[in-house]
């Protein structure tokens, strides 16, 4: 097994460009592992953790754009009133160690439907930058994940960065795992509000062949906050309300059974997560009044 270890950017879409087959290496939290366990044997592996454009981030008036190499932990200090939403997924990343390691292109570039960071990356509307020598393409982060552990990189791109609109609203975060901690998600669902555009958005992990959004949950809630003048009055939810929305975003997704959860379990848990997570952020969003 060959390791490139390219130390700029431009070289490393270089080893990319001539070594269309390698695997990118970020934290390698998920690779060492396949690795480890003998279900990958790559011939060349190309190790990004010595880029140094990739583990900065910068913010302009609405936006953050996040390299594919900062991690989890850099996110939780460094972003938690930027990107409320991803820090709080942040926080269920694994141990310490791990979110040490793990970075949030590396989750992307995994395409995991289980993946902690895509929900909230998808409720708040992100773009996926892909890069590679003959220039720079930005991809809906709904469009990036195709099936499980697949996405639309070509063998000559890699992941640059991610942009995300810094909140103007309440976000969170809810994931259920087999054990409190240190657990791969058997669901997720993540929440963004956004007074100002007096819109929401959704991402549901784990329980589909890639991040879902509940599209009609979102024009549900959106439709009876402006029609009950909601967003001015910040009126409490009625339970009927909650209730409704947890229902609509358990169906947009598309479980199965697995080791982890039945596909049932995976629609009652969304339903539950969802109600919760819209009465946590409505509280919020009340709270600032």
């Amino acid at each position: 097994m060959e390791v490139l270890q390219p130390t700029s950017w431009g070289d490393a879409l270089a080893a990319r460009r001539d070594n269309p087959e390698a695997v990118p290496l970020a934290g390698g939290t998920d690779l060492l592992v396949e690795l480890n366990f003998d279900r990958r044997r790559p011939e060349t592996i190309i190790d990004l953790t010595r880029v140094p454009e990739l583990s900065e981030w910068s913010r302009d008036d609405r936006e953050v754009r996040l390299g594919a190499g900062v991690t989890y932990t850099r996110v939780i200090a460094e972003l938690a009133s930027e990107l409320p939403g991803l820090a709080i997924a942040s926080r269920t990343v694994g141990s310490p160690q791990i979110r040490n390691r793990g970075t949030i292109g590396g989750n992307l570039g995994t395409s995991s439907p289980a993946g902690d960071a895509l929900p909230p990356l998808l409720a708040s509307g992100a773009r996926v930058e892909l890069a590679a020598t003959g220039g720079t393409r930005v991809v809906p982060i709904e469009e990036f994940c195709t099936s499980p552990k697949h996405n639309v990189l070509a063998p000559d791109e890699l992941i640059a960065a991610v942009h995300v609109s810094a909140a103007t609203g309440p976000q969170q975060f809810s994931k259920i795992g087999t054990r409190n901690a240190m657990v791969i998600a058997v669901a997720s669902f993540a929440l963004s509000l956004d007074p100002s555009a007096r819109s929401m958005g959704t991402g549901i992990g784990s329980a589909g062949p890639v991040p879902l959004r509940a599209a009609e949950a979102e024009r549900f809630l959106e439709g009876v906050l402006d029609e009950e003048g909601l967003w001015t009055s910040r009126d409490s939810l009625s339970g009927a309300v909650v209730t409704r929305f947890g229902q609509l975003a358990s169906e947009a997704s598309r479980p199965i059974d697995d080791v982890r959860g039945s596909a049932n379990y995976r629609r009652h848990a969304l339903a539950v997560m969802a109600a919760r997570t819209l009465m946590w952020a409505w509280d919020e969003y009340r709270g600032e009044a």
